[in-house]
């Protein structure tokens, strides 16, 4: 993952929380797992074993992948945010022009993306089609089934 990836402080300590957490408690118990499965004899016939050591190395991926997100991580102050434009960190109330549906989206980075939370990832079609739009202005999203007008109404923290 070598793209930087924009989150606020409190999503960077929760990953780097959650990233402690992998190397100090999962870790270890993946580990004793394997020593435990290792004692039950023949590791040729150990499905105990051949499982311990399938969780070991899907921990040490997740581990990795939350390193190389965490390193890549760039945090976001929320004082430095203009709201007179649509960027990461902003809420942003829009109107669908064709169906004329309100909806208010927090624009976050891919780590905090959370659709039922109303969190959109900048790098999603919409997320990208609102970056940089002013109060007022229409964004035309391309989508699957056509292209969407949204009216930007609102732009808050």
């Amino acid at each position: 993952m070598s793209d930087t990836m924009y989150v606020s402080k409190d999503a960077f300590e929760r990953m780097r929380q959650e990233l402690q957490r992998m190397k100090s408690v999962d870790r270890p118990a993946a580990s004793r797992a394997i020593a435990e499965a290792r004692e039950k004899g023949d590791l040729k016939e150990n499905a105990e074993y051949d499982s311990a050591k399938e969780a070991q190395g899907m921990l040490e991926a997740k581990i990795a992948l939350l390193e190389s997100q965490v390193a890549s991580s760039r945090i976001v102050d929320e004082s430095d945010i203009d709201t007179s434009k649509v960027s990461i960190l902003t809420r942003v109330t829009i109107t669908n022009v064709a169906s004329k549906k309100t909806v208010t989206y927090q624009i976050v980075g891919e780590a905090e993306a959370d659709l039922k939370a109303n969190k959109i990832s900048v790098s999603s079609p919409i997320g990208q089609g609102l970056i940089g739009k002013h109060k007022g202005e229409v964004a035309e999203i391309k989508a699957p089934n056509g292209v969407l007008k949204f009216k930007v109404e609102e732009i808050t923290l």
